[in-house]
């Protein structure tokens, strides 16, 4: 059993206590609540709880990175290391990220230092449709055993990047039309498979091309539209709307320009990389507000650093950013926690500090949002996978 005792514990579900413990067992949130002070700490029978102390610290759960492709785009790896995009088929929803993350990537270790507990990873957006993303936490060596949820969502990409991909290659698509057409003509079969799959279809008739659209077709994930622009934005809302299926905008740099219909159309939105530069004509209107400006408007929102575009490491820091631009301290802090796991799907284990939930854990000497704030000591499932050198974790015992 494990104690985290003394700090401010921020848990993202509402409540915040200056001073404050949590139990954890077998890797699980046991409990959690305000210490009293000059109270005694109740320590387990035989005082054999491992004890850190976290007094002057900020005790969050651990970041979440909503969208990014560490260990597909590998670091400093070239060509070799790059399984981002299969860009000869604008059309490959029977990808699977799971297949390409390679958890040796250094982004991973960047990750843990920063706080950051669990990402959202998948493929790049040079195809109309280009595989699943994976839900992962961020330690480890084997990819199947740092699954959280597989597959979480479909990639879809509209605008600038299938049009330069594919245009310079003669074919199509090299017009928004004929991105949102092949979209619409993909989901178009992939409708009518699951129409069939739903009626009974026969073992012999199942179609790998169309399997992998079942989870999207019955709720379980949903499309993750890559769209900067805003008439991107407003054609991959139409589309998931015509075939009544689930979207989440991600990047969505021109959203705070349509705040209002997006609003409306009820889909979440993951926003950034705001750190990276305007190196594109669709991102000229990006800026650290817009994430803001649609969490007031009353989307959900969570904020993506998109690693490699921006390092996964800066991630507190556009949140920090964010709040710079007018974006509440709070609602910051969730879009980088629990607004992303919601988002995800994963909100039942992990985005908050609650009882139930993993104790996936990032301890700071300051707000994460504040650039001089230094990452203490990460936790995932109860396990610590990196400390600071200064930070002292005993073994066993009251000594604290």
């Amino acid at each position: 059993m494990i104690y985290i005792i003394g700090g401010k514990i921020m848990t993202m579900a509402g409540a915040v206590w200056e001073k404050g413990y949590i139990c954890i067992e077998n890797g699980k949130i046991k409990e959690l609540g305000p210490m009293k002070d000059n109270a005694p700490f109740p320590l387990p029978e035989g005082d054999k709880a491992q004890i850190i102390n976290a007094l002057g610290c900020v005790v969050m759960p651990g970041l979440i990175e909503a969208h990014c492709h560490m260990g597909i785009t590998e670091e400093k790896k070239g060509m070799e290391g790059d399984d981002c995009n299969e860009t000869v088929d604008p059309v490959t929803p029977y990808l699977r990220s799971i297949d390409a993350i390679n958890p040796m990537d250094a982004a991973f270790d960047d990750a843990l230092r920063a706080g950051i507990t669990s990402a959202m990873i998948g493929p790049g957006s040079a195809n109309v449709v280009g595989g699943t993303f994976s839900f992962v936490k961020t330690c480890g060596r084997s990819i199947d055993k740092m699954l959280v949820r597989s597959p979480a969502a479909m990639k879809i990409a509209f605008g600038e990047n299938p049009k330069v991909n594919y245009s310079g290659q003669g074919k199509s698509p090299a017009t928004r039309m004929a991105i949102a057409a092949m979209l619409r003509e993909e989901l178009f079969h992939a409708q009518r498979y699951f129409e069939k799959k739903c009626a009974g279809m026969k073992r012999e008739d199942e179609d790998f091309r169309y399997e992998c659209w079942i989870p999207v077709f019955d709720g379980r994930i949903p499309m993750k539209a890559h769209v900067h622009r805003a008439d991107d934005i407003q054609t991959a809302i139409r589309i998931a709307k015509e075939f009544r299926l689930d979207i989440t905008l991600d990047h969505c740099s021109e959203g705070h320009l349509i705040a209002e219909q997006i609003r409306e159309a009820g889909f979440p939105a993951i926003v950034g990389p705001d750190l990276a530069s305007r190196n594109k004509i669709e991102v000229q209107n990006m800026a650290f507000k817009t994430v803001g400006i649609l969490n007031k408007e009353g989307v959900k929102t969570a904020i993506t650093t998109d690693h490699p575009v921006s390092l996964i490491q800066s991630l507190p820091i556009c949140a920090g950013l964010a709040i710079k631009a007018g974006m509440d301290q709070e609602e910051a802090l969730k879009a980088i926690t629990i607004y992303p796991a919601q988002i995800c799907r994963v909100a039942d284990r992990v985005g908050s500090l609650e009882a139930g939930k993993d104790a996936d854990i990032a301890i700071f000497d300051d707000l994460p949002t504040r650039v001089s704030a230094k990452t203490m000591c990460t936790m995932i499932e109860g396990k610590v996978v990196y400390a600071d050198e200064s930070f002292s974790l005993p073994a066993c015992g009251k000594n604290v």
